[in-house]
C-alpha cells in the first residue's frame, strides 16, 4: 500500500483475512500461520486466495484494491519510507492506496532535462570542463592575466589552442544567464526562460566547424528548398545533427501523476540537503520544426477550436487543484490551442516514424516549444544505443521527405480504430485532459511525452466528421 506523499507499506494481509473475525484493536496475535494460493480458475484476484490456521474462512483478495477497502480496514498510512536507511517515521493523514508491485504509479520519477546549446556547446567548454571552476574564479576576481597565463600554460600541456577573447566571452555570457536566472525566483518563470533560449538557439542554428565532435551543439537548415511544407503552415525545419541532452532526478511520486505543471507530492531521495543529483546525458540528434504563427493565430480564433481547448484547460485546471497542497500556488493550464495543436503533432510524426523510419516509439522524445512567442517542437532521440545518433532521425527531416511524413501522418490521425468512441470524446485520460486521443491513434509511450499523454486533441489536426474545419490541417487534407 502506498500513499500520494511517497510513503509505502506492506498490504496488511492480517486483517484482510480476519476483517470479519476480530475484535475491535486486535492486530494479528491469533497464532495462526497465512498462507496464499491461487485457484487457477480465474486470472483475477478472485482466484488469489488467502487463509489462517488459526480456523478463519479462506477469503479472495477481490475488492482490495477499491477505493475504500483500506479505510474500511481502519487501516491508515504508516509514514513509512523504507527507501531512505534510518529514515524516521512520518505523521500522514492521506488515504493510503492498494497497488500491484509492477505498477506504473508506484514509483513515478521527477525528471527535469535540459539541452546543450551555444555557449555551453562549444568545443572550448568541453575541452575546458574540469578546468571550469578555476577559470570562474579568475573571472570573478577580474583576472584576466590569470585566465590567459592558465590557457597558456594548458595549451603547452594539450594539442589545441585555447582562443582567450573565446574563452572570456563563455565566462560572461555564464555570469549573464546566472543574474538572470536569480532575478526570478520563480521555477516555472525559470523554466519557460530555458525553454526560449533553446527555441532561439534552434532557430539560429550552429554550423558544424569541421575540428572534431567537441562541439555537442550542430543545427543546420536542410539542404533543399522549404517551400513544399508552405501549404501545410510548416516554416523554418532545422537538423539538428549532434545534441547532447542531461536528464537529472529529481525525485519521485507515488499514487499521483506528475506532470510538467501539476502539483503532486516529490517524495526525497536523501534524508538531507544534497548539491548533486542523480542524472545522464544523452548524445543524440534531432528534427526542429516550427507552424506559422500568423496562420496559428488566425486558426486559434475560431470559437469551435476555443471551446474545445477551454473544456481542456478546466478539466486540467481542476485536477492541479484536486492534487495542489496550496491551491493558491497552482499556475495556469498550458491547455491553449497552439499547445495542444503542437504537442498532437509531434505525437502523430511520432508514431509516422516509428512506422516509417524504423524507430520504436520509445526510442523518440518531444519537447515542446508553445507560448505566445514560441511554437515549435523538437523531436529527438531519447536513448544512446544504436537508434540514437546514426542519421536516421535528422534524414526525416529533409522538406520533401518531411512532407510525405505528415501527409501520411495527418492521414492516419483522420481515423481511429476506436472511432467514433474516441473521435467524439468529450473527455478521456486520467481527470478528462485529453479529447480524440486514446493508444490507437495518438499516444506514446510515457517516456517519450512531456505531458504523460494528457493534452492531446488530433481533431485539433484533422478536424471532426462534422466540422472538418476545426483542424489545423484540414485545408491540406481537402486538396
Amino acid at each position: 500500500m502506498a500513499c500520494a506523499k511517497g510513503h509505502i507499506d506492506d498490504f496488511p494481509f492480517w486483517k484482510w483475512v480476519h476483517r470479519k473475525n476480530r475484535q475491535e484493536g486486535e492486530t494479528g496475535l491469533c497464532g495462526g500461520a497465512m498462507r496464499l494460493r491461487t485457484s487457477g480458475k480465474t486470472a483475477s484476484l478472485r482466484s488469489v486466495l488467502i487463509s489462517c490456521t488459526c480456523g478463519v474462512p479462506e477469503v479472495s483478495m477481490e475488492g482490495a484494491f477499491s477505493g475504500t477497502a483500506l479505510s474500511d480496514l481502519k487501516v491508515f498510512c504508516s509514514g513509512k519510507r523504507p527507501w531512505l536507511k534510518d529514515a524516521p517515521t512520518d505523521h500522514c493523514s492521506e488515504r493510503p492506496r492498494t497497488l500491484q508491485r509492477g505498477s506504473s504509479v508506484a514509483w513515478q520519477p521527477i525528471v527535469r532535462t535540459a539541452l546543450s546549446i551555444p555557449p555551453w556547446s562549444d568545443e572550448h567548454f568541453t575541452r575546458l570542463e574540469e578546468h571550469m571552476d578555476d577559470l570562474r574564479k579568475m573571472y570573478e576576481e577580474g583576472d584576466e592575466r590569470g585566465i590567459r597565463g592558465f590557457l597558456k600554460a594548458l595549451t603547452l600541456t594539450k594539442p589545441y589552442e585555447f582562443s582567450a577573447e573565446r574563452v572570456i566571452a563563455l565566462l560572461e555570457a555564464e555570469n549573464q544567464e546566472d543574474t538572470d536566472a536569480d532575478g526570478d525566483a520563480s521555477v516555472h518563470s525559470a523554466f519557460i526562460a530555458l525553454r526560449k533560449q533553446e527555441y532561439e538557439r534552434l532557430i539560429a542554428g550552429q554550423p558544424e566547424k569541421g575540428t572534431g565532435r567537441e562541439d555537442r551543439f550542430v543545427c543546420e537548415p536542410p539542404r533543399s528548398s522549404p517551400t513544399v511544407l508552405t501549404p501545410h503552415g510548416v516554416t523554418g525545419p532545422m537538423l539538428v545533427k549532434r545534441l547532447r541532452e542531461v536528464r537529472a532526478l529529481k525525485a519521485f511520486s507515488r499514487v499521483d501523476t506528475p506532470d510538467t505543471r501539476a502539483d503532486v507530492h516529490e517524495a526525497a531521495l536523501s534524508l538531507r540537503e544534497l548539491d548533486w543529483l542523480p542524472a545522464m546525458e544523452v548524445q543524440g540528434e534531432g528534427v526542429f520544426l516550427r507552424l506559422d504563427e500568423e496562420r496559428l493565430d488566425t486558426w486559434a480564433r475560431s470559437v469551435a477550436v476555443a471551446a474545445r481547448a477551454d473544456r481542456m484547460r478546466v478539466n486540467h485546471t481542476r485536477m492541479m487543484h484536486e492534487r495542489a497542497q496550496d491551491p493558491d500556488t497552482v499556475p495556469d493550464s498550458p491547455a491553449s490551442p497552439r499547445m495542444v495543436l503542437l504537442h498532437t503533432l509531434a505525437h502523430s510524426l511520432i508514431n509516422e516514424w516509428s512506422l516509417d523510419g524504423g524507430y520504436p516509439a520509445a526510442s523518440l522524445r518531444e519537447r515542446l516549444y508553445a507560448s505566445d512567442t514560441m511554437a515549435g517542437i523538437l523531436i529527438c532521440t531519447a536513448t544512446s544505443d544504436s537508434a540514437g545518433s546514426l542519421g536516421g532521425l535528422v534524414a526525416q527531416g529533409e522538406p520533401e521527405r518531411l512532407r510525405k511524413s505528415l501527409d501520411s501522418a495527418l492521414d492516419r490521425a483522420r481515423w481511429c480504430s476506436a472511432d467514433p468512441l474516441c473521435v467524439e470524446s468529450e473527455g478521456s485520460g486520467v481527470g478528462g485532459i485529453n479529447m480524440a486521443a486514446c493508444h490507437a491513434c495518438v499516444l506514446l509511450p510515457e517516456t517519450s511525452c512531456e505531458h504523460n499523454n494528457g493534452l492531446l486533441d488530433r481533431a485539433l489536426l484533422v478536424g471532426t466528421p462534422e466540422d472538418p474545419s476545426i483542424g489545423f490541417f484540414s485545408d491540406v487534407l481537402n486538396h
